[in-house]
């Protein structure tokens, strides 16, 4: 049987989720000619802006399973220069990634959820219709000698869904609605978007970039944070507006919740290229929305035993049938493919069996000692066969009680972040591949 010896005292920090701070500022010339990173720092560490000292870890791994749940409704439809590197940190935060950066000139210091699963940039700005509690300075545009206002003719106006005219036909409005009833709504305009490098001193100022400037805000956020940094695959994403300066490619590198005192990293460009022994691609599936990045998962194995998914309603197409996300927690399986595989991994140890107080996860045990075997899972994407993390296979609920860290959904299939851990992660949108890389992200 391949297996892994798991320590239950290693496990102590699981299931917490992630966050992405953009460690902050730079020129960008210099960024992108010599590189620059940024730190990837856990939710509850006690480095975190996050971390609260008084929860139990139990209390954080059940509000992480209740993010989770949050997450997946989100994806339920409801709404130039030489390309080289650039390499951002990330802080976890309500099971995404925040990222530090700064907007408009002088630089105003903003904190936002970094989201593979969305497009536009924005963030809370004065003057509020309705904004929700915001512990930093709320954002005023007219206090940027940068910012300006789109008009409603503009290509970048028409780019984005769901766009308007403002009542006296001027500019260009915005309204970005989450499957968690979560919206923005506002002016889209452009502004300097500053990032920083936790390898240069100097910040990388990104003139003109299209950001939303929402003035009425609302839904899961966190007061600590102001909205969203897009990573999607969308025009409005960061990721597509900086394309050609990154040759469309960026990275990451997610610690295993196991060392949370450890950071992440979040990298663009030429330091963003996954290659070098042990590394396979997938390809990218064009699919709607243009959003998400979508790839085939043919099959999962545990330990020598392979389970094939079948194709919707039966058939044999799997093309597209995943979505890779760094902002949700634990890997969605269709329901009676989960069936199956919840079955093989129970086949393979021998503990009694435990209860999930929040009723979210449906395989757990009770171990009897500190350390039991895992079995060995591989996802099989097209392609691509990538051995899971043992470490991230399972994650502690409580002092008694070990659960597998997938669950059922017959809606929409997502590989989480959990899997994701100790794989470098790298996204090549110019060759449409998603890489991957067994690495020990600690030490990057």
């Amino acid at each position: 049987m391949a297996s892994h010896h798991h320590s239950l005292l290693s496990l102590a920090a699981s299931a917490t989720t992630f966050s992405i701070i953009l460690l902050c500022c730079f020129t960008l010339i210099e960024a992108l000619n010599g590189g620059f990173s940024v730190d990837l720092i856990y939710r509850d560490s006690p480095d975190s802006p996050f971390y609260n000292a008084s929860e139990t870890h139990s209390q954080r791994v059940a509000k992480a399973l209740r993010r989770s749940i949050n997450r997946v409704n989100h994806f339920k439809p409801s709404s130039s220069v030489s390309p080289n590197l650039a390499q951002t940190d990330i802080i976890s935060n309500s099971g995404e990634y925040l990222m530090k950066y700064s907007v408009g000139t002088p630089p105003v210091a903003i904190l936002g959820v970094a989201d593979t699963g969305s497009d536009l940039i924005w963030l809370q700005c004065k003057p509020c219709t309705e904004c929700y509690k915001q512990a930093a300075p709320i954002f005023d545009p007219e206090m940027s000698t940068t910012y300006k206002s789109i008009s409603c003719t503009s290509s970048e106006c028409e780019s984005l869904r769901k766009t308007s005219c403002s009542n006296d036909g001027t500019s260009c409005q915005y309204s970005v609605s989450y499957g968690d009833q979560s919206f923005s709504n506002g002016d889209l305009a452009v502004d300097t978007f500053t990032l920083g490098s936790t390898t240069s001193d100097h910040p990388v100022s990104l003139p003109e970039t299209i950001i939303g400037c929402g003035h009425d805000n609302n839904g899961h956020f966190d007061a600590k944070g102001s909205g969203i940094v897009g990573l999607g695959g969308g025009t409005v994403s960061l990721v597509s507006q900086l394309s050609s300066s990154i040759g469309g490619k960026f990275s990451y590198c997610l610690v295993p919740l196991t060392s949370r005192e450890k950071s992440s990293k979040l990298n663009f460009g030429s330091n963003a290229v996954v290659s070098g022994p042990g590394t396979v691609s997938t390809p990218l599936v064009p699919n709607s929305p243009d959003t998400f990045y979508f790839l085939t998962l043919k099959a999962m194995s545990v330990g020598s035993k392979r389970l094939e998914l079948s194709g919707s309603s039966g058939s044999g197409n799997l093309e597209g049938n995943i979505i890779i996300d760094s902002g949700t927690t634990v890997t969605t399986l269709p329901t009676e493919f989960y069936s199956s595989f919840e079955s093989a991994v129970a086949e393979e140890i021998d503990l009694e069996r435990g209860d999930d107080p929040s009723q979210f996860l449906s395989l757990c045990y009770k171990p009897t000692s500190d350390s039991i075997e895992i079995p060995s899972i591989t996802a099989h994407f097209t392609g691509a066969d990538v051995k899971l993390n043992p470490d991230t296979t399972f994650i502690q609920i409580n002092e008694e009680l070990l659960c597998l860290a997938f669950r059922a959904n017959q809606k929409i299939t997502i590989f989480g972040n959990l899997a994701q851990s100790n794989l470098l992660v790298g996204y090549d949108l110019v060759k449409k591949t998603v890489s991957f890389k067994p690495t020990d992200c600690t030490k990057l």
